[in-house]
C-alpha cells in the first residue's frame, strides 16, 4: 500500500466516481496500439535529447507507453505512477525497466536522471496541492545537464502561465519551450504546451 496524494488529485477523484476508469484507460491505448496510431512522439523527442544509456524517469508514466519505447532504444528507465493497476499493465507489456507505485509530489530516489519526462497531461490530473511538490522533485532528481520536460493541453484547469510559475517556485526555469511533441514553437494560441525545464542554478 502507498500514502495516496491529497483528494484534490483529478486521477484519483475519476477512479473514486467510476472504478472501471484504469481499465477503460488501458484498454483505450491498447486499441489505439492496434490500430496503428502513432503513440510514440513523446519518446522519440525525448531520445533526440539523449546519449544512449541515459538514466530516464518517467513521471506518471501509466502503462509505460513512453517509457517503455525509451527502454527500447536502450535507455535505463524508471517509470512512477500512483495507479497500482497501471504499473501492473506497465511490467507486463515492458518487463526489463523498473515501474513503481508511488505519489511524485512525494517520490525520493537515490538516482539523478538525464532526463524525466511527464507527458499525458500528468501535472494537470495532479491536485493544486501537489504540483509544487512534484516539480521540486523533479529539479532534486535531475542530473547535471539534465532536462525535465512536461507536456500537456490547455483547458485542463492548469493555465500555462501558472504552470511556469510554479516551475520556479519548485527550482525550475524554462530551456525551451514548444507547442507540440514535434517541435513546433510555443505561441500564445498554443492549445498545448510542451515545457522543457532546466535547474534554475545551471
Amino acid at each position: 500500500m502507498i500514502d495516496l496524494p491529497p483528494t484534490d488529485n483529478l486521477w484519483l477523484q475519476k477512479i473514486a466516481a467510476d472504478p472501471e476508469h484504469s481499465r477503460w484507460y488501458i484498454e483505450r491505448f491498447r486499441a489505439m496500439d492496434a490500430r496503428g496510431d502513432d503513440l510514440g512522439g513523446e519518446a522519440r523527442t525525448i531520445d533526440t535529447m539523449l546519449p544512449r544509456g541515459a538514466a530516464v524517469l518517467d513521471a506518471g508514466c501509466g502503462t509505460g507507453r513512453v517509457g517503455g519505447r525509451l527502454a527500447a532504444a536502450g535507455h535505463r528507465v524508471t517509470g512512477v505512477d500512483l495507479d497500482p493497476e497501471l504499473i501492473a499493465e506497465a511490467r507486463a507489456q515492458h518487463p526489463g525497466s523498473q515501474w513503481q507505485v508511488g505519489d511524485l509530489s512525494t517520490f525520493v530516489s537515490p538516482d539523478r536522471f538525464d532526463a524525466i519526462v511527464c507527458a499525458g497531461n500528468v501535472m494537470a490530473f495532479a491536485g493544486p496541492s501537489q504540483r509544487v511538490d512534484i516539480l521540486k522533485g523533479f529539479a532534486i532528481h535531475l542530473a547535471e545537464g539534465g532536462r525535465a520536460v512536461v507536456g500537456f493541453g490547455a483547458g485542463r484547469g492548469y493555465e500555462f502561465d501558472d504552470f511556469i510559475a510554479d516551475a520556479e517556485k519548485g527550482g525550475l526555469v524554462p530551456d525551451l519551450l514548444l507547442s507540440t511533441w514535434d517541435l513546433r514553437p510555443f505561441h500564445q494560441e498554443a492549445d498545448f504546451l510542451v515545457a522543457i525545464l532546466k535547474a534554475a542554478d545551471e
